[in-house]
C-alpha cells in the first residue's frame, strides 16, 4: 500500500479511536474559530496532496512536491499579514491556503488544482509549471532550485527601508511590511542560503534595517540525506544580528504564538529573525519516491505516527474547539470536495503550442511617468566643472560615468549596487563620484558576494525600484549566474507575466587587458548569457554608442520590464587611438541625454561591397584597423557593429551585408559557444555562400606577454579576409 494511503488510514482509525500522539496542552493565543479555520486549511493542503497523486497516476497531473507533514505553516501564515511578501518553500501549500483566508475572493482549491493539472487557466503560471504563488496574496512563485530564492528575499527586505526614504513610482509593498522566506533544513546548507544568512547578518550587524523572517522547516532530511540532529539550531543560534526562535510545527497553537512573536520582533525592530520550525516529511520527497528504500520502516512509521493533523485534532479537542467526530467530518468532506473539483479541473484547457508556452517570456510593458531627462540645474549641480568637458572627445569610461549620472538624475527609482562601486568608484573609475552625487542609498557598496549583489537587485525590483547592479568582472558572474537564469529570467515565465525582474546588469568583461589578471579578469565567454530566454545582451564598442545603448537598456527595463545585461569591454574603457598614437580617433563627444540606440539598430562603417566584416566590441575596434590595411590593398570593405548579441538583430544584419561578395565574422569569444555560431547559422540559412569566421581559441586567457595570443588580432583578421577572398 502506498505510504499516502497508510497515513490516510492511520488518521481515520486513530481519530475514531481517540488515539492521539502525546503533546503539550494548547498554548493560549488562538481563538476556537481561528484554530478550527487553520485545521480546515491543513485538511485542504493534505487533500490536495492526495488528489495530486491520484491525478498523476491517472495521467492528468504532473510532477509535484507535496506539503504533507508541513501543515504547521498555516499557523505561520496566520501570524503574518497578506501584504508581507512571502518567498515560499515548495512544501508550503498550507501557508498559501491560510493566507488566502485573509484576502476575500480567493479560491485556493480550484486555483491549485488547475496548477496541478497544468491548465492554461492556472492563475499563477498559466499552465507552465506547478508552483505556489499568487499576485493577490503577495507570493511570487518559486521554482525548485535549492535556496535560490533567499538572496532576493534579503533584497526585498532591504527595499522596504529604502522605499521609506526614496519611494519608487511602482512601489509594491506597504511601509510597515516585512518579508518572509521559507526553506527546508537541507536547503539551509546550500551556499546560496549561507550567503543570504551572512548578508542579513552583515547588514543587521551595522544597524541597517532589514525586516526579514527566515523560516526553516526542519523535517530532518533532504531527499535521502539526514540532517544531523541539532545542526540547524547549533548553526543559527549564534548568528550575529539575527534573532533565533524555535517552535514545534506539529503544534498549531505553539507555532502561531512563536511565529507571531518572531513577526512582531521583525516588524517593530526592523531586524532579521530566524524561525526554526520542527516538521515531519510524509509520503517521501516527491512523486513516486519511496522513503522505505533508504530509511528503516520503523523510522518512517514513527514519523507517520506524528502526523501534524493528528496533533491538531488532539489540541482542538483539548481546547474544547472541536470534537473528534466533527474533525473527521471536516477531513473526509474536504477530501470529497477536492476530488469533485479535480474532476472538473482536469477538463480545463492546456497549453499546446510553442507560441502559447513562450507568450510570457517577455513581460508586459507598464505605464511610467514621462520624463524629459534631467534639468539643466540638476545637471549643473551634479556635474559641476565636468559640464564644460562634454564637448570634447572622451574615452568610454568617462562617457559611461556621465551617462549613468544623467540616468540617475532622470529616474529617481534607479539604484546601483556592487563591489567597490561607491567610495572607490569601481575598479576602472566608471562609477566615480556617483555615490557623492546620489548618496549611499542609491549607490550601494555591497559585500563581496555576487549572489547577494544580484539577489539585492532582484529584491529591489520586486518593490518598484530599477536596479543597476554591477558584477566587477565577467568571470565573477559564474558565482551567481543562477540568480539570473533561475530567478530573474524565469519569474515572468512562471508567473504568466504577473511578476517581473526589470534591471540593467552591468558587467566589465571580455579580453585584451595587457598584463592584468589572466582569465579571471579577461573572460571572453558570453555563452551563459546568450542562452537565457528573454534576456537582452548589449555589448558596445565605443563611448558614444555605450551611452546611447545604456539609455535604451534603462528604458527597456523601466518601461518594458526587461532583464538586460550590459557588458562593457574593459580594454576599450581607456582606448583613445585607432591607427596611430595620439590620433584620438576612438574617443567620442558625449551624446545629448535624449539620444538612444534602439534594440534593432546596428552600426556600420564604410559601404564597400567586396567584404562585410560582422563583429562587435573589441572585434569592431580590431576590424576597423584591419579595414584600413585591406583598403591599402584595394579591397573595399564595410565593418558592421552588431551591438546587440541577444536577441541578434537578424534583419538589420542581413540587410547590412546584402550585396557584399564575402562576409567575415570576427568574434573575440571562444570558437565553441560564441555568438559566431549563431551568426554563421544565420548566414547559412540566408544562403550567403562566401562566409568565414575568425574567433578566439578554445582556451583560457593567459597573463603576461601572451595575453592576446589566443584572441583575434588586426593582422589575423586581415589575413582571414584575404583567404576568404582567394587572395
Amino acid at each position: 500500500m502506498p505510504r499516502s494511503e497508510i497515513v490516510h488510514e492511520n488518521f481515520l482509525r486513530r481519530v475514531a479511536a481517540r488515539d492521539f500522539p502525546v503533546g503539550e496542552a494548547p498554548t493560549p493565543g488562538l481563538s476556537a474559530p481561528e484554530a478550527v479555520g487553520l485545521f480546515r486549511d491543513q485538511c485542504l493542503s493534505r487533500a490536495l496532496d492526495r488528489t495530486s497523486r491520484a491525478m498523476q497516476k491517472a495521467g492528468q497531473g504532473f510532477y509535484t512536491i507535496g506539503s504533507s507533514g508541513h501543515e504547521g505553516m498555516a499557523a505561520v501564515a496566520h501570524a503574518l499579514r497578506p501584504t508581507d511578501m512571502a518567498f515560499l518553500h515548495y512544501r508550503d501549500a498550507a501557508f498559501q491556503i491560510a493566507r488566502a483566508d485573509q484576502v476575500p475572493g480567493q479560491t485556493m482549491t480550484w486555483d491549485m488544482l488547475l496548477s496541478f493539472a497544468s491548465s492554461s487557466d492556472d492563475p499563477v503560471s498559466g499552465g507552465r509549471h506547478k508552483v505556489l504563488g499568487s499576485k493577490s496574496l503577495t507570493i511570487p512563485p518559486q521554482t525548485s532550485t535549492i535556496a535560490s530564492h533567499l538572496p532576493k528575499a534579503v533584497g526585498a527586505a532591504h527595499s522596504l527601508g529604502l522605499a521609506r526614504r526614496h519611494p519608487p513610482e511602482h512601489r509594491a509593498l506597504p511601509e510597515d511590511a516585512i518579508v518572509m522566506c521559507s526553506f527546508g533544513d537541507a536547503s539551509a546548507n546550500h551556499s546560496t542560503a549561507q550567503g543570504a544568512f551572512n548578508t542579513a547578518s552583515w547588514t543587521s550587524y551595522q544597524s541597517l534595517p532589514l525586516p526579514i523572517l527566515f523560516v526553516c522547516e526542519d523535517n530532518g532530511i533532504g531527499i535521502s540525506t539526514k540532517t544531523p540532529k541539532g545542526w540547524i539550531s547549533a548553526s543559527m543560534r549564534a548568528r550575529p544580528g539575527i534573532r533565533y526562535f524555535y517552535a514545534d510545527g506539529l503544534d498549531l497553537f505553539a507555532t502561531f504564538k512563536v511565529a507571531r512573536e518572531a513577526a512582531d520582533y521583525v516588524r517593530t525592530r526592523r531586524k532579521p529573525a530566524f524561525l526554526h520550525l520542527r516538521t515531519v516529511r510524509l509520503y517521501g520527497h516527491a512523486g513516486a519516491d519511496m522513503p522505505t528504500t533508504y530509511m528503516p520502516r520503523e523510522e518512517v512509521e514513527a514519523e507517520e505516527a506524528n502526523d501534524p493533523l493528528l496533533h491538531s485534532v488532539r489540541l482542538l479537542v483539548q481546547a474544547g474547539a472541536l470534537s473528534p467526530d466533527t474533525a473527521l467530518s471536516i477531513y473526509t468532506e474536504t477530501l470529497d470536495r477536492v476530488t469533485r473539483v479535480a474532476a472538473e479541473a482536469i477538463k480545463r484547457p492546456r497549453l499546446s503550442t510553442a507560441a502559447e508556452v513562450m507568450e510570457s517570456l517577455i513581460p508586459p510593458a507598464r505605464a511610467c511617468r514621462p520624463t524629459n531627462g534631467p534639468t539643466s540645474d540638476a545637471r549643473a549641480t551634479a556635474f559641476g566643472a565636468e559640464l564644460a568637458q562634454m564637448n570634447q572627445p572622451q574615452p568610454m569610461s568617462k562617457i559611461l560615468n556621465w551617462a549613468l549620472t544623467d540616468l540617475m538624475l532622470s529616474h529617481g527609482e534607479t539604484v546601483m549596487m556592487g563591489e567597490d562601486v561607491g567610495r572607490k568608484g569601481g575598479v576602472y573609475g566608471v562609477t566615480q563620484k556617483l555615490q557623492a552625487r546620489f548618496g549611499p542609498d542609491r549607490v550601494i557598496d555591497t559585500l563581496l558576494d555576487e549572489q547577494s549583489i544580484l539577489g539585492l537587485a532582484i529584491g529591489l525590483a520586486h518593490n518598484g525600484f530599477l536596479p543597476i547592479p554591477e558584477i566587477q568582472f565577467l568571470a565573477y558572474l559564474h558565482n551567481a549566474e543562477d540568480q539570473i537564469r533561475g530567478e530573474a529570467a524565469t519569474l515572468p515565465f512562471f508567473s504568466d507575466g504577473q511578476f517581473t525582474n526589470p534591471m540593467v546588469l552591468r558587467i566589465a568583461g571580455l579580453g585584451y587587458q595587457k598584463g592584468f589578471g589572466g582569465h579571471f579578469h579577461n573572460d571572453n565567454s558570453l555563452a551563459v548569457l546568450r542562452d537565457i530566454p528573454g534576456l537582452i545582451l548589449a555589448v558596445p564598442s565605443n563611448g558614444a554608442d555605450a551611452a546611447r545603448m545604456l539609455r535604451e537598456c534603462v528604458r527597456l527595463a523601466r518601461e518594458e520590464q526587461r532583464l538586460v545585461v550590459f557588458v562593457e569591454p574593459i580594454a576599450l574603457y581607456p582606448m583613445r587611438d585607432l591607427e596611430t598614437e595620439k590620433d584620438g580617433r576612438w574617443m567620442s563627444v558625449y551624446p545629448a541625454p535624449n539620444e538612444r540606440i534602439s534594440l534593432e539598430e546596428i552600426g556600420q562603417h564604410g559601404s564597400g561591397k567586396d567584404l562585410a566584416i560582422v563583429t562587435y566590441a573589441n572585434g569592431y575596434y580590431l576590424s576597423r584597423q584591419a579595414e584600413l590595411a585591406l583598403a591599402a590593398r584595394g579591397i573595399k570593405a564595410r565593418v558592421i557593429d552588431i551591438r546587440w548579441l541577444a536577441p541578434l538583430p537578424k534583419a538589420a544584419i542581413l540587410a547590412a551585408t546584402e550585396g557584399c561578395d564575402h562576409v567575415l565574422i570576427v568574434d573575440e569569444c571562444r570558437r565553441t559557444g560564441s555568438p559566431s555560431e549563431g551568426l554563421m547559422a544565420m548566414m547559412t540559412e540566408a544562403r550567403r555562400r562566401s562566409v568565414a569566421r575568425v574567433t578566439a581559441e578554445d582556451c583560457f586567457i593567459a597573463t603576461g606577454p601572451a595575453y592576446a595570443a589566443t584572441l583575434p588580432s588586426a593582422k589575423g583578421i586581415e589575413e582571414a579576409a584575404l583567404r576568404l577572398m582567394g587572395k
